[in-house]
């Protein structure tokens, strides 16, 4: 992302990186207790800086309450009515952050073995990689969409309600970018989260689509590529954060970010109820009419029987 199904998931192939394109991690020589020594060149040395407990969504929550920052509070009428306190600027960053949260909270399931970094920034642009995921399968780049409707997607091409995007080509540009900095294959995938319908026409020759509830199994389902010792070692450069030239990111207020969800859905409920005050307020009118021309019915036969 760019500081940015029903499908059955044993029906997408695997771009499998090449085992043999990794080399076993020799074993660290012995060191002597009474004297430290540098660490030996074959391992990897402590992260000074480890991403490994970022959270999910980090980067892009900051945004969305830096957006949201320079939108002016409800007032109090608007509050009582029950608008939406998200500003419109702040809309697409605010359902990115939902989509990162699903997909973490997914990946949460995968078993021993699995190593997963959140929004890892990449750069000095203020991009950064939504999830990466190291295990036995091999690395892959997640690129998280979260859409409503319609998601068709060709080999080329991916659609959302009919309007072309982007994600194929961004994921696979993320996937060549991070496969050159930790120096072994990955496998770009864009999961989609939200979605009505997935259609696959054709499958993407570089790129894996998925919905976000087939992601764990497809992962755990996939050949082994790597051996346990390269992805410790793998994992261990890459939750380093000086490996993607990205300077220390900053946390985000995760409990601002809480306050404004619960503060949309306290609006959400009190435009139901006003919504559910309206409709009542119809009937009620409607009834009372009826009532009004049954009581005034019989006077109007009556009059119009005098007359003839």
């Amino acid at each position: 992302m760019h500081l940015g199904i029903p499908a059955d998931a044993d029906s997408v192939d695997l771009i499998r990186p090449d085992p043999d394109l990794e080399n076993p991690i020799p074993p660290a020589s012995a060191s002597v207790p009474d004297a430290p020594l540098e660490p030996p060149a074959s391992a990897p040395a402590p992260p000074t800086s480890s991403l490994r407990l970022r959270p999910p969504a980090s980067a892009v929550i900051a945004e969305t309450l830096r957006v949201q920052a320079l939108h002016p509070p409800r007032t109090r009428t608007a509050r009582f009515f029950g608008r939406d306190p998200l500003s419109t600027g702040a809309e697409s960053w605010y359902s990115g952050a939902l989509g990162e949260l699903e997909v973490g909270r997914v990946l949460d399931h995968l078993g021993q073995g699995w190593h997963v970094i959140h929004a890892i920034p990449i750069g000095t642009r203020g991009s950064d990689i939504d999830h990466l995921v190291i295990g036995p399968a091999g690395v892959f780049t997640i690129n998280t969409k979260r859409h409503s409707g319609k998601v068709w997607v060709g080999n080329r091409m991916l659609l959302v309600n009919g309007q072309r995007t982007n994600h194929l080509r961004n994921a696979e540009h993320e996937g060549r970018r991070v496969s050159r900095i930790l120096s072994t294959p990955v496998t770009p995938l864009v999961v989609i989260v939200g979605a009505r319908e997935l259609v696959v026409k054709e499958r993407p020759e570089k790129v894996v689509v998925l919905q976000s509830r087939d992601l764990v199994r497809w992962l755990t389902r996939s050949a082994s590529a790597l051996t346990p010792p390269e992805v410790r070692e793998v994992s261990s450069r890459a939750a380093d954060s000086a490996t993607w030239g990205a300077s220390e990111p900053a946390e985000p207020d995760f409990a601002a970010f809480d306050a404004l969800r619960a503060s949309r859905a306290s609006a959400y409920r009190r435009r139901r109820v006003w919504g559910l005050g309206v409709v009542a307020a119809i009937i009620a009118s409607a009834l009372v009419v009826l009532q009004n021309l049954a009581s005034i019915g019989p006077f109007i036969s009556g009059h119009l029987s005098t007359v003839h």
